[in-house]
């Protein structure tokens, strides 16, 4: 049987991302060809890989879902189905108002696509084949699915369930797979990862986990995202100090800091254990470098308590933050039991206002780096720049470090590169030494 093209598009998260290329594996090794993300998909098949977080995202997904629609209607595509966050969440609605989709799934029975685009069974003898997608050097690395928070606002227990961890045997098997493929740097990623383990084996186990990673020969750098600040694990904090290859970098989402707003929205934790929180990581890791995710217009939220959260960010000096304006999302608390109150301007207005201050926060902290000698890592030569990373860098949301493309540098090495000169959000540097 002659085998086709086919175009997986990804909406949404990196986690989504982790499905697509589990998908494209799956294809490939059943002899089909596989592009990603192409700027003109031109294969018999397209899949759609949704989000529906936000309204935004789902918005952009249904467009794009109708985008190839029309190209099937016209003849240009053979094939369209769509997978993912958003027909997990709205299947019969989708299925009734979008009938030029050939197949619908889910988060979590995606592979039986293949199975229902041939007639023999589909061959997955490894179930860690994916397509790396992102620059071989690195992969994302999904540890769990679902969360058992149940905060406020959010949709995602609606759509992917309880928190579900993966083994950790299973875990670490994929590690080991993915270095002898040419990964180094791992961006080790869950929706509430620091939950990880509970469901398993009764506690949380997330240290275990990332010091065991740690000790795997070729694992030169272990990024975490997504923790939670209720029961935080302490002893990850030791393994970040002990192992060289974990870095001093953590995503954890606070979303607000008014103990009226955190009540609101249903956090489990106060101003005062938040503000603990920050103090205790900065001391435990020293030069750890923070990711956090602010939110502004949540339903009831006054002047003060935006003000509240204008000065929390003041004080913590985030190295890393990113915010949004809250979105009333189907079937959450908030939804059912709040009035959506903040004016869309107000939202807007303020989240501009917190922007700015982190912008300037950003510019000092990323300035204090100039002369310093830093590990970077090489991701792509763009323009007249090979552009790279430090170990407080996540891929796509964090600074990048530019270097002058004088001399070739190889994509994927480390080198030690002494920063002279900062942005807002980016760094400069030229290279002292390539790392052996």
């Amino acid at each position: 049987m002659n085998r086709k093209k086919v175009d997986i598009i990804t909406m949404g998260c990196s986690k989504n991302l982790v499905d697509s290329e589990q998908l494209m594996g799956l294809f490939e090794a059943n002899g089909y060809t596989c592009t990603h993300d192409s700027e003109n998909p031109d294969g018999e098949i397209v899949v759609v890989n949704t989000c529906g977080f936000i309204a935004d995202a789902k918005e952009e997904s249904i467009n794009i879902i109708l985008e190839f629609a029309q190209a099937k209607e016209e003849g240009r595509i053979e094939k369209l189905y769509v997978m993912g966050c958003l027909s997990e969440r709205y299947l019969a609605d989708l299925e009734k108002e979008i009938p030029e989709v050939d197949g619908w799934y889910g988060k979590f029975n995606y592979k039986q696509l293949l199975n229902d685009l041939q007639e023999n069974q589909i061959s997955d003898n490894n179930q860690y084949l994916r397509h790396i997608t992102t620059p071989s050097h690195y992969a994302y690395l999904k540890i769990s699915e679902g969360c058992d928070r149940h905060c406020a606002y959010c949709a995602i227990p609606i759509i992917t369930g309880k928190h579900q961890s993966r083994p950790m045997d299973e875990i670490l098997d994929e590690v080991r797979f993915l270095v002898e493929k040419g990964v180094k740097e791992f961006q080790v990623i869950a929706q509430e990862l620091t939950y990880y383990g509970v469901d398993l084996y009764g506690e949380q186990r997330i240290a275990e986990l990332v010091e065991r990673m740690a000790d795997i020969k070729g694992v030169e750098w272990i990024r975490l995202h997504y923790a939670y600040p209720t029961h935080f694990p302490w002893d990850l904090l030791r393994v970040m100090r002990e192992k060289k290859n974990v870095c001093n970098y953590l995503d954890i989402a606070l979303q607000h800091i008014s103990d009226h707003m955190l009540t609101r929205m249903r956090r489990n934790v106060s101003k005062a254990e938040t503000m603990a929180l920050i103090e205790r990581l900065r001391k435990e890791v020293p030069g750890i470098h923070i990711r956090t995710t602010l939110m502004v217009g949540f339903p009831g939220e006054t002047e003060d308590d935006f003000q509240q959260l204008v000065d929390f960010t003041k004080w913590a000096r985030f190295e890393r933050m990113g915010a949004f304006a809250y979105s009333e999302e189907d079937g959450t608390y908030s939804a059912n039991h709040y009035e959506d109150d903040v004016p869309d301007d107000v939202k807007q207005q303020r989240l501009d206002r917190l922007m700015r201050v982190q912008q300037n926060i950003s510019a000092e902290l990323e300035a204090e780096k100039v002369g310093q000698v830093l590990r970077v890592i090489i991701d792509r030569l763009e323009g007249d720049y090979f552009v790279g990373r430090t170990e407080y860098c996540s891929p796509e949301v964090d600074p990048e470090v530019l270097i002058r493309a004088e001399k070739p540098l190889e994509i994927g090495s480390f080198y030690k590169v002494k920063i002279t000169d900062s942005e807002e959000f980016d760094l400069y540097g030229i290279v002292v030494e390539k790392e052996m």
